[in-house]
């Protein structure tokens, strides 16, 4: 054998639990922030803001999986993911790295709470994420349910960097192009990102945000949040997740579920 011959890796075997899907395209964001989509099976169908286990093999050839919530609407023919990039992380220092056609696990059985199923009717709905927490949210906001449910819908992306944002082109562009939601979105949707250290014109955590009625400038409807008309989904970290449930609850917001439909949910298995 000649040093220059490489050797093709093992191909993925499929479980029970696991298909194997193929890598379709990567976009890095920033050195720390990266999407990539991948092949969707034909049996694959999940509601608008759930979570699925995905993965590579890991160094002791097991699949080594985590929790990603799917950043595509549930009628798109591929799966999109958005991930931050840990120079030590078990599976994101791998993934990281991955490249059109390599392959990947899915898992067959997608769930979650930051689900239209899980919130009682109210007439605006709002979606709070920090980081890669804004990956449900891509989903839903491109569902046409989400607007026929809610006469507004308000997208608030906390970051600490303006590089950090995102998909920011396509949330500015109110979605201009989108085959299914462009008309509903041009009227309904409202982008609001904001950047905790560095210069921006809007700057500070979610929770200054609602204090200080930031949030509710061009919105209709009250200059707060109201239980009576409002509706809450949370994704990001677990301090951000804390603090927003604490004030809501405060303001007389519960916390529902998919069993128990109410004001507000939370995405407790997913950290980023």
């Amino acid at each position: 054998m000649s040093d220059s011959t490489v050797l093709e890796p093992t191909p993925l075997e499929p479980t029970g639990a696991l298909s194997v899907e193929t890598v379709l395209s990567v976009r890095h964001w920033n050195e720390h922030l990266f999407s990539f989509k991948i092949t969707r099976p034909a049996s694959f169908r999940f509601r608008s803001g759930e979570f699925i286990m995905i993965g590579l093999r890991g160094d002791n050839g097991k699949p080594l999986l985590r929790a990603y919530s799917i950043a595509s609407p549930s009628w798109a023919e591929e799966i999109e993911f958005l991930s931050i990039k840990v120079e030590d992380g078990p599976l994101t220092s791998k993934l990281q790295l991955i490249q059109p056609g390599d392959q990947i696990y899915l898992g067959r059985k997608p769930t979650g709470t930051l689900v239209t199923d899980a919130l009682t009717p109210g007439k605006r709905l709002f979606l709070f994420g920090s980081g890669t927490g804004l990956a449900p949210f891509l989903s839903l906001i491109r569902d046409p349910d989400v607007y026929e449910m809610y006469e507004q819908v308000i997208v608030v992306h906390s970051v600490r960097r303006v590089a950090d944002l995102a998909f920011r082109e396509e949330l500015e562009s109110q979605l201009a192009g989108d085959p299914l939601v462009e008309d509903q979105a041009l009227v309904q949707l409202t982008y609001v990102p904001t950047v905790t250290r560095e210069d921006f014109h809007t700057t500070g955590r979610i929770n200054v945000l609602i204090e200080n009625g930031r949030l509710f400038e061009g919105l209709k409807g009250e200059a707060r949040m109201d239980p009576e008309t409002d509706r809450v989904m949370l994704c990001g970290s677990m301090a951000m997740n804390k603090d927003i449930a604490a004030m809501l609850e405060g303001m007389g917001f519960v916390e529902g579920s998919n069993n128990k439909p109410a004001d507000f949910v939370i995405e407790r298995a997913f950290v980023g």
